[in-house]
């Protein structure tokens, strides 16, 4: 029986006020889901200045007082921290009601996390950066004593800021990789195409734009026309064109090879994370 609803007051705490943290209060709070007086924002030190907090109308408080009467508790801490601030709420007894946490911390499985948060169902998260924009990605994983309903209500919280999806859990640290890590890889690509147009002439605001305008067109071509990225390649690359002779020394320079054992090393350190 699930008992959680984004209904409850306050439905919803945060903890952890870094990227993450501001994206997705933020979200909640401009579509509606959650107002400054049902979202509650977790902080070690509560008397610190907490500007970005402020500037949307939140009044961030201690961990313990901002989890008692919660229905949904975000931790959006670093995986290092994530079992001291739990075990701070358990000990504590700011998890006697028994509400659903979802953890984004990476690399930390939810068989770990159970330990220290009783009779509490989990749900572990991965959002990406690009959730600061509603542009996001998040996929989702059900944890011990999840239920159908926790996962509705998990995605009620994600929605906001971008396309909600799930998987089994032994495949979040490769989605960590992928997705979590992913902005930085294409960020370089993008970086080195610019400099490819700085490099034949182009103003480099104009280079920039350029290369992150085709970034941007690329995927929404591939998410809405369903096809595979070879395909849509080879509608571009005509036969003796230019397009071939420069796909050509990208593949001399194995960049395939380099950007698919970059996703696959940065997975197997996502599993390291909390070690």
């Amino acid at each position: 029986m699930v008992e959680n609803s984004m209904s409850d007051q306050p439905s919803l705490a945060l903890f952890g006020f870094g990227v993450m943290g501001q994206a997705l209060a933020g979200g909640l709070l401009n579509t509606g889901l959650a107002s400054p007086e049902t979202l509650r924002i977790g902080v070690r030190r509560p008397h610190a200045p907490h500007a970005q907090a402020e500037a949307m109308g939140l009044r961030p408080m201690g961990n313990l007082e901002a989890a008692r009467g919660a229905s949904t508790l975000v931790l959006c801490v670093k995986p290092k921290d994530i079992q001291g601030l739990l075990t701070q709420l358990r000990d504590g007894g700011a998890l006697d009601h028994h509400p659903l946490v979802i953890s984004i911390a990476a690399g930390t499985a939810t068989t770990r996390l159970a330990p220290l948060a009783p009779d509490c169902p989990i749900i572990r998260a991965m959002p990406n950066t690009p959730c600061a924009i509603g542009k996001g990605a998040i996929v989702l994983a059900r944890g011990p004593l999840a239920e159908d309903g926790h996962l509705a209500l998990a995605r009620t919280v994600f929605a906001p800021l971008g396309a909600v999806l799930e998987l089994e859990e032994k495949h979040m640290d490769t989605v960590t990789a992928l997705s979590g890590s992913g902005p930085a890889f294409i960020y370089l690509v993008l970086e080195a195409m610019a400099e490819g147009g700085v490099m034949r002439g182009l103003p480099r605001p104009v280079a920039l734009e350029l290369a992150a305008r085709v970034t941007l067109g690329a995927a929404e071509m591939v998410l809405a026309t369903g096809r595979h990225p070879a395909t849509l390649r080879d509608d571009v690359t005509t036969p003796a064109g230019c397009t071939i002779a420069g796909l050509l020394v990208l593949e001399d320079g194995r960049l395939r090879s380099v950007l698919a054992r970059g996703i696959e090393t940065a997975a197997k350190v996502a599993g390291e994370l909390s070690s």
